[in-house]
């Protein structure tokens, strides 16, 4: 396939690729999203994506074998335009958004799902999904979001997580509705609570619901949660980072399935590292 050289800023195509990752809402109208390094598209690409048009630097990289209808190559000058990160592999992708419906989320018979609410920044979202996809996880629900999961610092701080965690985004209310349909337990985690994180039992089917740190919970998710649980805090500041809180819990669930499992006690606990 012969391609075509872009070597001007003014190209529309290029303006076209800014705007994209400037705006949410051109990603949503054109239903188009940029996406930056190989390893990325490669695990948007293996879980279905569709690649439209590919730009490629070969001052940085070799010519890729990914499919794509339209290939462009581009000088370094123009490449430094469209990248939005450093140390970059010279290549970009824009990729067909897929369907997030929560209707169409499938997960296994006894789940484990993060529940995000009004997530403000796309490093605090990008490290829940490392976390998500590092502990297996069925699902991250997205609610209300105050970022969209498309956004180009998303990918990037969640190294391509977005595309390997099953991940939708919906209101509160239509997301407290399907865990209950599906018989999920619902922890909302939040200062006040009384109960300890880890004096729970997240074997069976469970949600653990985050609020965003500016703000915490909504009245909607701590009046209707089955249980509300809290992480210890000993030092001088009341709160920890949401995606450092997320980590803390999620993990208590994995060493909990884990022993049930392994039907082990406590004291022998499985090898976390084979």
């Amino acid at each position: 396939m012969q391609r075509e050289t872009i070597t001007s800023l003014q190209n529309a195509k290029i303006k076209n690729i800014v705007l994209l990752g400037e705006k949410s809402r051109e990603r949503n109208k054109q239903m188009l999203f940029p996406v930056e390094g190989r390893r990325e598209i490669n695990m948007a690409v293996a879980e279905g994506y569709e690649i439209d048009s590919l730009f490629v630097c070969p001052d940085f990289a070799d010519a890729p074998d990914f499919a794509a209808n339209h290939i462009y190559n581009v000088n370094r000058k123009v490449f430094d335009k469209i990248a939005y990160r450093e140390n970059s592999d010279g290549c970009l992708a824009l990729m067909k958004m897929k369907s997030n419906s929560l209707n169409a989320l499938t997960v296994s018979d006894n789940p484990f799902i993060i529940v995000i609410e009004s997530v403000e920044k796309p490093g605090n979202l990008g490290a829940i999904l490392r976390t998500a996809d590092a502990a297996n996880v069925d699902a991250l629900i997205v609610c209300d979001p105050k970022c969209d999961i498309y956004n180009p610092n998303v990918i990037r701080s969640s190294l391509g997580c977005v595309f390997s965690v099953k991940t939708v985004t919906c209101s509160s209310e239509t997301a407290f509705e399907w865990l209950k349909t599906n018989s999920v337990t619902v922890y909302a985690a939040e200062l006040e609570a009384s109960q300890w994180y880890c004096n729970e039992d997240y074997t069976a089917s469970s949600a653990i619901v985050m609020g965003a740190e500016s703000a915490g919970l909504s009245d909607f998710w701590l009046n209707n949660a089955d249980r509300r649980i809290k992480i210890p805090m000993n030092g001088k500041v009341d709160s920890l980072n949401v995606s450092v809180s997320a980590a803390i819990i999620t993990f208590e669930a994995v060493r909990q399935r884990l022993m049930q499992t392994a039907n082990l006690v406590h004291a022998d606990a499985p090898d976390f590292h084979r």
